[in-house]
């Protein structure tokens, strides 16, 4: 066999499934992906052999002979597949190694004592944390868990969670509103200074507030970290849209609105499909979401 997509070794793995299920519905319900995803692995298995594997019926899908050889193969493929895994669970059951768990930064302060608490009852286990803002390729080993706000992932080979729905609200310090005077509702923002982000957050309810709802010539400072709306409030810049949690974990700033409702950020947990049951992974997923689960109301409500 040649070409990459024969190569690729979960396309065969499709394949099988598709050939045991008989459907690609089936198929995709047992791998825990989309149809769409199962449908472009068989094509690209085919395009590659230059060969039809499956007849295509209304009900269903059956193997040509060809697809009868490849699936004989695969099958035993898979066994000795299960064989290896089943050697190897003694080796993963110890929990040794690297645990890398990426998620932004302002999400930090947040999760690091549900980390210590982790780490505490599994000191074997290294944990890596890995703040970015760009989403890191789980597919690609960057990662084996990613804590991600905002808009629910829809990459097709993730399992992705729901985590927490984080409150935000508009803050700003003591000293502002010395200078500019109270905060009279999102309808009353003359005389009033904003910090923004520098480019769309469509997907934070709070910053897109912001964006479309602040004039220009009030917006006085734009930020593309998070961190920074926090800071830039702090020393008395304007007034900034922040997860509750953030802006009063301390001293520093007052809250000028109860948080609407409409403003809560969702926050997933995010897994590849070949990681996800995984004994460290599933281990820090149960952990994560009994310590979400004990955060105060007023953070955050379980989604």
């Amino acid at each position: 066999m040649t070409g990459s997509s024969v190569k690729d070794w979960n396309n065969l793995h499709y394949a099988l499934a598709v050939a045991k299920a008989g459907t690609l519905s089936g198929a995709a319900l047992e791998l825990e992906v989309s149809h769409s995803t199962v449908l472009r692995r068989i094509d690209a298995l085919e395009k590659a052999l230059q060969t039809r594997l499956f007849i295509r019926h209304p009900r269903g899908y059956v193997p040509t002979e060809a697809g009868q050889m490849l699936m004989g193969a695969a099958e035993n493929m898979q066994d000795q597949l299960d064989l290896l895994v089943g050697k190897m669970q003694g080796v993963e059951e110890t929990l040794q190694g690297s645990l890398v768990i990426t998620t932004v930064n302002t999400l930090i302060p947040l999760l690091m004592p549900m980390i210590r608490g982790f780490q505490r009852d599994n000191p074997q286990v290294r944990i890596e944390l890995v703040a970015d803002r760009r989403h890191l390729r789980l597919e690609h080993g960057e990662a084996h868990i990613g804590i991600r706000p905002g808009a629910k992932p829809t990459e097709p080979d993730y399992v992705v969670q729901p985590g927490i729905s984080l409150n935000s609200a508009l803050y700003a310090s003591a000293e502002y509103l010395r200078e500019c005077g109270p905060f009279n509702g999102l309808d009353a923002l003359a005389g009033h200074r904003f910090i923004g982000p520098t480019e769309a957050y469509d997907f934070i309810p709070s910053l897109h507030w912001i964006t479309r709802q602040v004039p220009d010539e009030q917006i006085v400072l734009r930020c593309n970290e998070f961190s920074g709306f926090e800071d830039a409030a702090r020393c008395g810049v304007g007034i900034a849209a922040l997860n509750q949690w953030c802006a009063e974990a301390r001293s520093g700033l007052q809250r000028l609105i109860e948080p609407p409702p409409e403003w809560c950020t969702n926050l997933w947990l995010v897994t590849h499909r070949d990681m996800h049951r995984t004994r460290k992974v599933q281990l820090f997923l149960r952990w994560i979401k009994q310590e979400l689960a004990r955060l105060s109301p007023e953070i955050g409500k379980l989604v």
